[in-house]
């Protein structure tokens, strides 16, 4: 049922706006059909600054703002009214407030209704035609996204209203149109039936949020149209067909092509992939209009179990990519969009789910030119009936089904001429229900050339793919292996993980255990980390602001802020890490990785079922290392690769490598040259990389692709010499360079450095992924660690012992209330000149969770900055998260040592470090430690909510870790592996600090 009322008569009240509680999608705007960028007919983009005025509810205005006549200059309401810009939401323009709820409805689940609470924004736009608009033919405005319910009226006419937030609307006005002073008024509601359908763990963001175009429509132009272009990769031929509804010509010059539309050629082409996306340009032409077209070749199956491209199994190594700019939330630009593609493609991601609705249009225009893989997602979630056991769900009720195949409607005709698309997502997070396959059915039967994708379908009656959430290691291993439950059809399926590797703040964990197991088996054809960017909203008080900052009634905290980049589009460690993992070249020791290269995997046991577990790194044999092609579809010539040698980490030399141009799949082993200098007794690497031979079209000559270190020799440490013995003073002890409280043990200065409350530390400022996931309470380690005290240990001393080479300091480390404890014993020695700490720890009682850390902290008075090291780097790394940490020697600010997530937790640590420099004292470790340097404590880490909340103090706080607990995915996925825990056990460690003043 449609409610209108006359411009001419405003009315008010529920009556009036009945339509925002409608279930049905809209009424009055044309039907779907394909959007393409540009064409030679004329039109006129109507974005910039509108009038704008906000109302508590959806009636309280009338809708005088839409009659004819009204002008906001002649003393009307609108001349006092604010501006907004379209595109844009209202809340992050000074008008109410962003909202953030992961699954949770901010609103009474009664569908279809929604609170009276109802901001509603009305959006007044006057603007003239062009002096050369057409006066033939007819015009479409056309929206391609406004959050979450829009009535149109122009020039005092209603044209209709709709909902579907991300999807495009048209409506014909060609006859209400006029030479000067057109009035364009939109009321948008933050709230409706549409709502309900729209739960998708982001910012509830209200608003015009994408383009609003007038499109003039010549006579004879184009309406719809779809390209068919397949291939046949055993003939390497390609098929071209062009449906249009108003016939016209086909012309390609580069393939000779010039047919009618409806008409099929077949031609040699060269196929389009996402790792070499060739365009074909061509043109639609009819009597009235030219359309550009780009057109590529590429056939999508499901054969023999596997997804196939072009005859191909394809490996997504995907992100989920949100729509985020943290001023402009979902208002993206053309400028932020092709960062996210140039981003991605530079850090060897093939492949976007774009969660958890169709992106703005021109993405999917950049996911074809410089290639990417797409599942295209429709508008669709309703996460929150969960709350309420799924009753009510929509999915499953029939008076929503119109509302469903509209935005699948939308979402295919809109989306389907772009060979980037290879599948269809019905949604994400909806339930199971008779909707669902309504649009199943839809979307096969208006295009059968892809795939059709959605998680929630454990029986895969309505899909092509059996699509899993955060499947931990062991499963993913059981369904690579067959081994896995359900009926015949899934188990002939093939496996995604539509999200897995959480990347909230710290991590995510155990990415390289993923992608051994995508690569070990056919069935398992990878996955898209949850996900692309942190939606961190720009913030006076904070920097970045989060769920709760805004007063939010309900909220999920900075689970919204689980990204690959910060939302100032900075990658992560985890991006790095995500590129080093998924390198598209492998490069190692004959099937033995690389000392710093993803790890590969084997069963610990067939009782841990698909527990896995590191195989030892492996020196090159006879100089020999083994290049592998890991693409799908390109060979090798667009690399160039090269070989280093370190010398306790400096290069001491470099030069080309030559390997063959591999096509996908292929192997070659390559000798590296003699090593250039005889290293003694010194530490030893090889390092690999490949590089861009060329200049492409998403990063320059020379951009690293991928790249490997191998061990060669490992280095000898220098013991110390002649120890000398303690000698006591007054309330002093001294031991070669170090001075020491005599009645405490305490050290005090190392040579001349001020040092202060060194002590065992075994507490991290928890993780994201420490504390886990609200639904798996038995596994949150953060909250588990806060309720033993292991935030608040108390250091019992029991003795300073003081002999004729050593100072020895007995402790015990124990949490208050608790029986457990750590039996810890310093012993302090030294050769005159460099001084030896040795820490053994024992523990006592019954430890039943693992450490979060096990090394000593201490604080070095002074403003030092610089810090270098020789060891894992350049950024952090922790023992499940450093496949991309390089040996090297590296050198940094204390600063620029702390990794800014967004909400502030352990960060910083550099793996492996033989020796660090800081503040005049060298520290050199045995065995290899964690190294981090902060301007903080642990504990004013620990209890910062923002970045904002930390601030430099006149203490350095050094850390030097024995062990550090794996940081996993826990946060919404899988915990730390059983390789990767720290748990309790007898410990011995020391670390020799010297002078370098």
């Amino acid at each position: 049922m449609s409610f209108r009322t006359s411009p001419s008569h405003p009315t008010a009240g529920p009556s009036a706006t009945a339509y925002v509680e409608d279930v049905s999608p809209g009424h009055g705007a044309l039907p779907p059909r394909a959007r393409y960028a540009t064409s030679d007919a004329t039109a006129l983009s109507l974005n910039g600054r509108w009038h704008f005025r906000l109302s508590p509810t959806a009636d309280a205005r009338d809708d005088s703002f839409a009659a004819e006549g009204y002008a906001p200059h002649e003393g009307h309401d609108a001349g006092s009214w604010a501006g907004v810009q379209v595109p844009g939401h209202w809340v992050l323009q000074g008008h109410g407030a962003p909202i953030y709820t992961n699954h949770l409805y901010p609103f009474p689940v009664d569908p279809p209704h929604v609170p009276t609470e109802n901001p509603t924004g009305d959006h007044l736009r006057f603007f003239d035609l062009p002096a050369d608009w057409p006066a033939d033919g007819g015009t479409v405005l056309r929206f391609d996204g406004v959050e979450s319910c829009a009535r149109v009226w122009l020039n005092g006419t209603d044209l209709g209203e709709f909902k579907g937030s991300r999807l495009p609307h048209e409506f014909a006005v060609g006859h209400l149109l006029r030479p000067r002073r057109n009035a364009l008024a939109v009321r948008v509601h933050q709230w409706s039936a549409g709502s309900y359908l729209e739960d998708q763990d982001q910012w509830w963001l209200p608003g015009i949020f994408r383009d609003v175009t007038l499109l003039h429509r010549p006579a004879g132009g184009v309406l719809d149209f779809f390209v068919h272009a397949g291939y046949d990769h055993r003939e390497g031929l390609g098929t071209l067909r062009v449906d249009s509804d108003v016939d016209g010509r086909v012309l390609v010059p580069a393939l000779d092509v010039d047919i009618a539309t409806g008409v099929e050629v077949t031609v040699p082409v060269a196929p389009w992939t996402a790792e070499t996306p060739r365009l074909y340009d061509g043109e639609l032409v009819t009597e009235g209009e030219r359309v550009p077209l780009r057109i590529g070749f590429r056939t999508v199956v499901l054969a023999d179990g596997q997804i196939k491209v072009n005859g191909r199994a394809v490996l997504f190594k995907g992100v989920n990519r949100h729509e985020w700019h943290p001023e402009k939330g979902r208002a993206l630009d053309a400028e932020t969009m092709l960062a996210d593609v140039l981003l991605m493609k530079r850090h060897n991601i093939n492949a976007v789910r774009t969660s958890h609705y169709p992106p703005h249009p021109a993405f999917l225009d950049l996911c074809d030119e410089y290639g990417l893989w797409v599942v295209d997602e429709c508008d669709l979630e309703t996460h929150g009936f969960t709350e309420e056991g799924w009753r009510g769900n929509p999915v499953d009720d029939d008076r929503w089904t119109p509302a469903l195949l509209d935005r699948a409607a939308r979402m295919v005709e809109r989306d389907k001429n772009h060979p980037s698309v290879v599948m269809w997502s019905l949604g994400n997070e909806a339930g199971t229900g008779r909707g669902l396959t309504a649009m199943a059915d839809w979307i096969r039967g208006r295009d059968g050339s892809r795939l059709i994708h959605y998680e929630g379908d454990a029986t895969c009656r309505d899909t092509d793919v059996y699509s899993r959430m955060y499947a931990d290691h062991a499963e993913v291993e059981r369904i690579g292996r067959h081994e896995d439950e359900g009926d015949a059809k899934r188990r002939r399926l093939p496996l995604i993980l539509c999200e897995y590797g959480h990347a909230m703040g710290n991590g995510p964990g155990g990415l390289a255990e993923y992608q051994r197991l995508f690569t070990a088996h056919d069935r398992v054809q990878g996955g898209f980390v949850w996900e692309w960017i942190d939606h961190g909203i720009k913030d006076e008080r904070h920097g970045f602001a989060y769920g709760g900052d805004f007063g939010e009634e309900l909220h999920d905290g900075n689970f919204v802020c689980d990204g690959l980049l910060f939302p100032d589009r900075t990658p992560s460690p985890g991006l790095v890490e995500y590129k080093k993992v998924i390198e598209p070249v492998r490069i190692d020791t004959g099937g033995a990785p690389g000392l710093s290269g993803p790890a590969r995997l084997r069963d610990r046991d067939r009782d841990r079922e698909g527990v896995l577990d590191r195989v030892p790194d492996a020196a090159p044999a006879d100089g020999v290392v083994r290049v592998t092609n890991g693409y799908d579809f390109a060979d090798l010539s667009a690399l160039t690769f090269s070989w280093s040698y370190q010398v306790d980490g400096e290069t001491v030399g470099t030069g080309p490598l030559p390997v063959p141009e591999l096509a996908p799949g292929e192997s070659a082993d390559v000798k590296l040259p003699s090593p250039p200098v005889d290293p003694g007794g010194a530490e030893t690497h090889w390092t690999v990389r490949a590089v861009l031979a060329e200049d492409t079209a998403w990063a320059p000559r020379g951009h690293e692709v991928a790249w490997a270190q191998l061990a060669s020799a490992e280095g000898v440490s220098a013991p110390l010499a002649r120890l000398v013995a303690p000698v006591a003073g007054e309330g002093v002890i001294t031991v070669g360079p170090g001075t020491f409280d005599a009645r405490t043990g305490e050290p005090l200065t190392i040579g001349g450095a001020e040092v202060t409350g060194l002590r065992l530390d075994v507490w991290r400022a928890p993780t994201d992924n420490d504390n886990g996931a609200h639904w798996q309470p038995e596994a949150r380690f953060g909250p588990l660690w806060r309720r033993l005290g292991l935030h608040r240990m108390r250091h019992r001393l029991d003795a300073v012992e003081q002999d004729e080479d050593a100072l020895t300091v007995r402790t015990r480390v124990a949490p208050a209330a608790r029986a457990i404890g750590l039996r810890t014993v310093y012993r302090w020695t030294s050769d005159g000149t460099r001084l030896r700490l040795t820490v053994s720890v024992a523990p006592e009682g019954d430890w039943k969770l693992p450490l979060p850390r096990l090394g000593v902290r201490l604080g070095l008075a002074g403003s030092a900055d610089r810090v270098t090291w020789f060891g894992g780097g350049p950024g952090e790394g922790y023992p499940d998260t450093k496949s991309a940490s390089m040996i090297g020697r590296w050198d940094s600010t204390v600063d620029a040592m702390q990794t800014p997530y967004v909400r502030p937790q352990e960060n910083g640590a550099r793996p492996d470090v033989r020796w660090a420099e800081i503040g005049g004292v060298r520290i050199e470790g045995d065995p290899r430690f964690w190294f981090t340097a902060r301007r903080w404590t642990t504990e004013q880490l620990d209890a910062a909510e923002h970045l904002s909340d930390l601030s430099a103090g006149d203490t350095l706080w050094v850390g030097l870790d024995h062990g550090q607990q794996g940081i996993g995915s826990q946060s919404c996925g899988p915990g730390v592996l059983p390789p990767y825990r720290l748990d309790a056990g007898p410990a011995e460690f020391s670390f020799v600090f010297s002078d370098i003043r």
